[in-house]
């Protein structure tokens, strides 16, 4: 696929524009400009081009937009810092793609910035290296995942949301027993459920993850791995998928849950303002939102969004003024325009543009106490959602059984992380 070139359309009343450029890139003389790198689809998110505008309305100076289509987007940039091409701003998740490029030598860490003391503690969290350093501005969308619930068809079965794993599976049979799907787990090409039961294993052990990144240890050798794959396999087995779940893929979720055919599922709660299709018995406000229980974490967990962030070439000689850029980001004023009716978890606690769900807001205390950074997919050298979903489709089908399934998580783990250029 061609990487494209772009030009932000002109209003009538502004004469300023952005230009993004293709990988062909040479850095700019100007004195006045600063270059972006990230993904195209990143880029051209409403609240990233409204962000531009304004930096550039105000101040006067320029934003040249680099951006790669997103399937060449870690190859293509990796080449452009090995080449001497790295730009002032380089847009990126924390997640394992991010070894790719030197973090200590490429880039500049922001812990002391005026701005740190505005960023909500997940958000700040997800942000920082295993030292703590703060390695970029989170400007990005949030979410937070876990166990939605029917509370309307609860309350009407006289029955409580769970706080603990055992109290969360008796919850479970009792519902199988009087005829309901407990769980909504749509095994056809839906493959993000299996890390929030990852995720409390290393995000709460991060010496663990480490030993997992360096193959010191694999899955097979982390019972807590082992545990949680049982639990699904068992749940399956006990019906708490209900008898179709495998032919259940992502446009069913929305039929299953408005009907109430299920009663759970593990989903994020942006997935209520965007996807959960109007004229179903249930609505959005029937929902609320407990810990996604997968025997890992007794209490449960919340997964974390996953943000990208805004981080500064420490070697730029725009240093200054791409520090500049990133504290008009981070202005109330500024990142409230940019943010204005968007469906997110706060990132900042001045945001008050944002719609924020109130599944989310009524569980934070449970939240606060729960959730997790995202770690499982973001974090794992190696991990594929698509490579665990494989390995427990051929669990699910009883062509392996627990052990098999965990082997096979650890042999396409070790591969796609050889694919990926890391030598174990």
């Amino acid at each position: 696929m061609k990487k494209r070139c772009f030009i932000l359309l002109l209003t009538l009343t502004s004469a300023l524009f952005l230009t993004s450029c293709n990988g062909n890139h040479n850095k700019s003389q100007d004195k006045n400009s600063l270059t972006i790198m990230g993904r195209k689809s990143d880029m051209e998110k409403s609240y990233m081009t409204s962000i531009f505008e304004q930096y550039e309305t105000a101040t006067g100076n320029k934003l040249e937009i680099i951006e790669f289509d997103d399937s060449e987007f870690e190859v293509d940039a990796s080449k452009k810092f090995a080449d001497g091409d790295a730009p002032d701003i380089f847009m990126h998740f924390n997640n394992a793609d991010l070894n790719r490029f030197d973090v200590s030598d490429n880039f500049y860490y922001l812990n002391n910035e005026n701005w740190v003391a505005d960023l909500t503690n997940s958000s700040k969290a997800y942000c920082q290296d295993k030292e703590g350093n703060l390695l970029g501005l989170p400007f990005w969308e949030s979410s937070v995942s876990g166990c939605f619930y029917n509370k309307t068809l609860l309350d009407s079965l006289g029955l409580k949301p769970a706080s603990t794993q055992a109290e969360f599976d008796v919850l479970c049979q009792v519902l199988a027993d009087i005829g309901y799907t407990p769980i909504c787990w749509p095994a056809d090409g839906c493959t993000w459920m299996f890390q929030f039961g990852l995720d409390p294993i290393f995000a709460d052990d991060p010496s663990l993850l480490e030993k997992l990144n360096k193959n010191e240890v694999n899955y097979s050798d982390i019972p807590a791995v082992t545990n949680m794959v049982q639990w699904v396999s068992d749940a399956a087995d006990k019906g708490w998928f209900g008898s179709d779940y495998l032919e259940n893929g992502w446009s069913d979720i929305s039929m299953i849950m408005g009907s109430g055919k299920a009663v759970m599922t593990f989903i994020w709660d942006t997935w209520f303002y965007t996807d959960f299709e109007k004229g179903n018995k249930y609505t959005v406000d029937d929902f609320a939102l407990m810990p996604a229980f997968m025997n890992t974490a007794d209490s449960g967990t919340y997964e974390g969004g996953n943000l990208n962030m805004m981080m500064v070439n420490k070697n730029s000689k725009k240093l200054d003024m791409a520090l500049e850029f990133l504290s008009f980001c981070a202005s109330s004023e500024n990142y409230n325009i940019a943010f204005d009716g968007i469906s997110t978890v706060s990132c900042f606690k001045g945001q008050t543009t944002n719609i924020q769900s109130s599944m989310v807001t009524n569980a934070g205390a449970s939240i606060a106490k729960n959730e997790r950074v995202s770690t499982a997919a973001s974090k794992i050298i190696g991990y594929s959602a698509d490579d665990v979903s494989a390995a427990f489709d051929r669990l699910f089908n009883k062509k392996t059984d627990v052990a098999g399934c965990v082997s096979l998580m650890d042999d396409y783990r070790i591969k796609e992380a050889k694919k990926q250029g890391v030598a174990f």
